[in-house]
């Protein structure tokens, strides 16, 4: 699933070449992804130029002078700019046709994502609302992780993807984050000592950064905008890689379930 680096890395690619096009015509074949394209989306796009393309959390924000569509790529989903006669494939669902002769094509074989239109500020959508900061922004730090898990008996790695807390973690980076700061995925969030937070918070940025300028992680379906895969998987200490040997102690890496995701760690590392 595309995560925060991926979406980012995705956002990146395309803002040079679709900030200032004129979208021209849309067309919807299939309207039926995780949560309905709205029918309006077409109207209130077409003869409008993007004015920017941001992100929050996973979320792309394609902004126009009349509002913003959201869009999230699932579990699955991809946008590519081809030409505007390239035939779609199966599950290409959703063309902007810009008016230079291409077109941003989104593809989602699992229809797991979302292309939605909202016309207040995007922080008051209601998928935004509740968001907490971004990894990137001064509003996180240690401070932010330690306060907010007093009393929490949930497992780190579960108070780490809930969006509330930080904004776009997901599951492959809160297990490379963990192993990295040495903290036991199952670890009682409210039990982690200030000190240990900062230096966890330090290390988010730090494997985000990373995976960003590596364009991301491809397992399965990602893929930038150039249909190529990103290469941070190279680079993954801990997920996706139980009974394998640790890559600092040697130790073979132990997995379960936590919070329903699949979880590695190291027993010697992690504490």
């Amino acid at each position: 699933m595309p995560e925060l680096p991926e979406v980012e890395t995705t956002r990146r690619e395309l803002a040079p070449r679709l900030i200032g096009q004129r979208i021209s015509r849309v067309l919807i074949r299939e309207p039926r992804l995780r949560w309905p394209i709205p029918p309006e989306l077409a109207e209130r796009l077409e003869g409008h130029r993007i004015a920017g393309l941001g992100r929050r959390a996973k979320y792309l924000l394609a902004s126009t002078r009349d509002g913003t569509a959201l869009i999230h790529l699932g579990m699955a989903g991809s946008l590519r700019i081809v030409a505007a006669g390239e035939p779609p494939g199966r599950h290409d669902h959703v063309d902007w046709r810009l008016e230079g002769g291409q077109c941003l094509r989104y593809r989602d074989p699992r229809r797991f994502g979302a292309m939605l239109w909202w016309e207040g500020p995007p922080a008051g959508h209601p998928l935004l609302s509740r968001l907490g900061p971004e990894p990137f922004s001064d509003a996180f730090h240690g401070g932010w992780l330690y306060e907010r898990s007093r009393g929490r008996r949930a497992a780190v790695k579960s108070f780490l993807m809930d969006g509330r807390i930080v904004a776009g973690m997901g599951n492959i980076y809160a297990n490379e984050a963990l192993f990295e700061a040495a903290i036991h995925p199952q670890r009682p969030a409210g039990r982690i000592s200030r000190a240990r937070y900062g230096r966890l918070a330090a290390v988010i940025r730090g494997i985000l950064a990373r995976s960003i300028g590596a364009g991301g992680t491809s397992f399965r379906d990602y893929v930038r905008t150039d249909g190529e895969p990103g290469s941070y998987q190279a680079r993954l200490m801990a997920y996706d890689r139980a009974r394998e040997p640790c890559l600092r102690c040697g130790a073979a890496l132990r997995g379960s379930v936590v919070g329903q995701r699949s979880t590695v760690w190291c027993p010697r590392c992690q504490r």
